[in-house]
């Protein structure tokens, strides 16, 4: 399969790192005008140049704003008024016990892995609609369907997000835009990478870390290991493709069988 996505532009949030620095450099390969976004404009220049030097696109642009907040999300859009492609990849997450979560914390959970996405689709599927084509995806979790009992307000976060993207996509139905979430399980990402950092000897591997946690946090697992952030993009990249168009409404898993689910 080769997928060909010149002349199609994308903006990928929270793409300094891990998933979404993956996804940025996979869409560039494919040909795409990609658009970087973090909060710290030296890291966003870093990855932008980073993925510039890897990849076969030289148009890779850097844009540095806050897509948990409105203003933030207002910024990006005057700066890139047009997407073909919206991958909603801006994310926190963390461990904490379900009686020691403030209320603050669950409003920033909700702006960052919610709000962001809301309020980049209402920005760009207008356009998308007009061109008669267009791809949003929302990065979720496993833990949409499968609610860790360490982060509870991450879950609820990523399960919002399948509502969205399934309401949505039924809104845009016969418009030529599509609109999906991927659902990554454990993952080698930075974030990751930090919160297995305690468990790890010294002497092991982050990959085989990965593989402990999984084994020991996620034992329903079938590849009995973590993804690496580049199978997500994978898949991430496919769904932002001409041939998925028969894609739309699907909660897309890439969590290795964590979920023991048929469907």
């Amino acid at each position: 399969m080769q997928i060909d996505l010149n002349g199609k532009t994308a903006l990928i949030t929270g793409s300094t790192a891990g998933i979404g620095y993956a996804t940025a450099l996979g869409l560039a390969n494919a040909g795409a005008e990609v658009i970087v976004n973090g909060r710290e404009q030296t890291r966003v220049d870093d990855a932008a140049s980073r993925i510039r030097a890897q990849s076969l696109s030289g148009q890779i642009r850097g844009i540095a704003a806050d897509v948990s907040t409105d203003d933030g999300c207002r910024e990006l859009y005057e700066q890139v008024p047009h997407a073909d492609i919206l991958v909603n990849n801006a994310g926190v997450f963390e461990l904490t016990d379900f009686y020691d979560i403030p209320d603050d914390d669950w409003q920033r959970f909700f702006e960052v892995n919610v709000m962001s996405g809301v309020r980049l689709a209402r920005a760009y599927t207008p356009g998308m609609e007009q061109a008669g084509w267009g791809r949003v995806i929302f990065i979720s979790s496993e833990s949409a369907q499968n609610i860790p009992t360490e982060m509870i307000h991450y879950g609820m976060t990523k399960t919002a997000q399948l509502s969205i993207s399934r309401g949505l996509a039924k809104r845009l139905a016969g418009t030529g835009v599509t609109v999906n979430a991927v659902l990554p399980g454990p993952t080698l990402s930075e974030g990751v990478g930090t919160m297995i950092a305690d468990q790890r000897g010294s002497d092991q591997s982050l990959a085989d870390a990965g593989a402990d946690f999984v084994q020991s946090a996620r034992p329903s697992s079938i590849i009995q290991r973590a993804a690496t952030v580049d199978e997500v993009a994978n898949m991430v990249v496919y769904t932002a493709s001409p041939q998925a168009s028969a894609t739309s409404g699907a909660a897309l898993r890439v969590d290795g069988g964590v979920v023991d689910s048929l469907m």
